[in-house]
């Protein structure tokens, strides 16, 4: 039934942009489809997208390097779909997940269904420089996670984003800039969450996720948005720099990593719930081809150990302590850019986890900017300060 949907789905789709073949403007890069209603009511823009990746690591058992491990993937396949309803002013996103990994992640809150939507948000400017936005939407938290996964500077995010982001959830955004200058820009945003990720359907089990981020743009707005997209692209002339903060709470969580992780479960069937703090410290540097990206996090936990009504540990633990992430990559005029980058990630106690650092070099070519990459890299993992892997992988982006 799934799969005549989706056939059904897609035939309807390629039937649309036939049709519509004569009448669109657009090009590579700025989406498939891209129509705009006779009389201004609507607009819509259709922009599909595919990450391949080949990933080959090295495992170190303390004496040496084992056989390679080998493995070819579609990283991320998704549809998605923006533009405006009714009005300029209300716009909305819709980003659906194709691939497994976007899929995987069913349990009982969800109907134990795959989980599609990535984004279904609408965002409303009702008033000069507020924006309201209601849906499921990346929350305000650190910069790397908030940045497309189609515009990554190496093949993925950082073990800091990894182990510590806080995601998409349900929710509302409320959202202001203003000049504090003519050159210094203030933003602030913030989030009043369900608290536990993204496709949930059965209610809220724990309390509330609340998000506060404050931003300073001390020279001004990037090009392009540049702020939330790494590489130096567009080479700005002028030097650009932002500074974040952003602290999270989630009462009542019921997951290991905040709103994401595992359920807690007790063996009543209940849920084990803790309140979660979570802060974040950003920034981000562009001037003449130079990127600068640079990142603190923290998390601690009220209660980190689960445990049953008699004190038993019911063997869940909050993955608490705090990473630092640093890169940063030159792009040369010829399109091709050399990029680097340290984490560092260190556990508390309870966790049981050893401290982790990894050292990044990579190497990308950008035919069309982000929307048609082919990008490689290669880590060196320590843990506890001995050898642990090396991952080589190469990979290709392409983005309608």
């Amino acid at each position: 039934m799934f799969l005549r949907k989706m056939l059904f789905a897609t035939a309807l789709l390629l039937a649309v942009c036939s049709y519509s073949q004569d009448t669109t403007n657009t090009s590579f890069g700025k989406g498939m489809l891209n129509l705009i209603a006779k009389d201004s009511s609507w607009s819509v823009k259709f922009a599909p997208r595919i990450q391949m990746r080949s990933n080959t690591s090295w495992d170190h058992d303390g004496n040496q390097y084992g056989s390679p491990e080998h493995n070819v993937l579609i990283r991320r396949a998704r549809l998605k779909f923006s533009g405006f309803a009714y009005s300029p002013t209300l716009k909305y996103k819709i980003e659906l997940g194709l691939s497994n990994r976007d899929l995987s992640g069913s349990n009982p809150f969800n109907r134990n269904t795959p989980r599609f939507i990535l984004d279904a948000v609408i965002m409303w400017n009702f008033y000069e420089n507020f924006e309201l936005w209601a849906g499921q939407t990346k929350l305000p938290g650190n910069v790397e996670r908030v940045v497309s996964s189609g515009n990554l500077q190496l093949i993925d995010r950082s073990l800091l984003n990894s182990r510590y982001n806080i995601d998409r959830d349900v929710g509302i955004q409320l959202r202001h800039h203003f000049n504090l200058t003519e050159d210094i820009v203030i933003r602030e945003k913030f989030a009043i969450s369900q608290g536990e990720g993204r496709n949930i359907t059965e209610g809220n089990q724990g309390g509330l996720q609340f998000t506060g981020r404050l931003e300073v743009l001390p020279f001004g707005i990037f090009a392009k948005k540049g702020d939330y997209s790494q590489v130096d692209l567009v080479r700005e002339d002028r030097p650009k720099w932002m500074l974040g903060i952003t602290y999270d709470y989630n009462d009542d969580a019921v997951k290991t990593r905040s709103n994401l992780g595992d359920y807690m479960f007790l063996e009543d069937g209940s849920l084990y719930q803790t309140g979660i703090a979570t802060l974040f410290v950003d920034t981000m540097f562009k001037y003449q081809g130079f990127s600068f990206m640079g990142e603190y996090a923290n998390r601690t936990a009220e209660n980190p150990i689960a445990v049953e009504e008699d004190g038993t540990p019911t063997g869940d633990v909050v993955l608490t302590g705090n990473a630092l992430n640093l890169q940063a990559g030159y792009l040369f005029k010829n399109n091709y850019e050399v990029a680097g980058r340290y984490t560092h990630s260190e556990y508390d106690m309870e966790t049981g986890r050893l401290p982790e650092d990894q050292y990044t070099l990579g190497l990308s070519k950008y035919i069309v900017g982000h929307k048609l990459k082919v990008q490689s890299d290669i880590s060196y993992g320590t843990r506890d300060g001995a050898a642990d892997n090396i991952l080589f992988r190469i990979g290709f982006d392409l983005h309608f």
